[in-house]
């Protein structure tokens, strides 16, 4: 027989949520920081990102999640103080050494978990972003509504959009395995407005696919769970990427128009 719910809005949004991320394994973030500080360059999600985002040159901004700064140093460039919190500290080291790089003194650090988030330690900012940070994340909830507690004026994030990780997804077809798939963005959404906040949902229009020097390249970009491939599986991997990917003789780079990102931007004012 089937069970019909009279509100949409009593839906439990979160607990769906968790379901979906209940056999997520983590990544080893501080092993993955060297290639990500060695790929960051600039794209079209951070032209994307950055034409929405509104900020003022007096904002202090917190970035969760930040990595090893691809977001977070451009943004300080454009802000009175950027706060960088990331559970890594390979990845806040690169970002550190990103900054001094760039002769950049306006960005503080934070080791801490995004799951552990409180207001109490962070304190008021001007503008919360979470770039490509909460996909993850249990329990979204209660993560929420810190940050936006912390917020002053504005909160920026963006999740997976529908068409997110193609080739990854074949290539797990080919393996037999079930990918690693995170809750859609409506999850979100929905969560969000059975908090209270009522945000804004952009998709971004993305262009650009990605393109690589090597196979090898390819392989180890982020994407791929290497890191759960046994030696097997890599080979198979190398041999999908041969077949797939086509090769430009005039730029000398691997490419596959389908392999590029979707992302969807949620924000709200404070």
């Amino acid at each position: 027989m089937k069970q019909y719910i009279e509100n949409p809005n009593d839906v439990d949004w979160v607990s769906f949520w968790a379901e979906r991320l209940a056999n997520k394994k983590n990544k080893d973030w501080d092993k993955a920081a060297p290639g990500f500080y060695k790929r960051t360059r600039k794209d079209d999600y951070q032209d994307a990102l950055f034409d929405s985002l509104i900020l003022d040159e007096n904002d202090t901004v917190l970035d969760v999640g930040c990595g090893e700064g691809s977001v977070t140093i451009p943004i300080a460039k454009r802000v009175k103080k950027v706060i960088g919190l990331d559970s890594s500290t390979k990845m806040l080291e690169y970002l550190e050494k990103r900054a001094s790089d760039n002769d950049i003194d306006n960005i503080e650090t934070i080791l801490k978990p995004i799951e552990e988030i409180r207001y109490e330690d962070i304190g008021d900012v001007d503008v919360v972003i979470c770039s490509r940070s909460l996909n993850g994340i249990i329990p979204i909830d209660e993560v929420l509504l810190e940050l936006d507690k912390i917020a002053n004026k504005y909160v920026f994030i963006t999740v997976f959009g529908p068409e997110n990780k193609k080739i990854e997804k074949d290539f797990d077809k080919e393996l037999g395995i079930k990918t690693e798939d995170f809750p859609d963005y409506n999850y979100f959404f929905n969560i969000l407005f059975n908090l209270g906040i009522y945000a804004n949902v952009e998709r971004f229009d993305l262009n650009n696919y990605r393109e690589y020097d090597s196979i090898e390249e390819a392989m180890d970009n982020g994407k791929f769970r290497l890191d759960l491939y046994d030696d097997e599986e890599k080979e198979l991997l190398k041999s999908y990427l041969k077949r797939i990917l086509s090769y430009d003789e005039e730029t000398k780079k691997y490419y596959n128009v389908k392999d590029k990102a979707d992302w969807i931007l949620i924000w709200w004012k404070k």
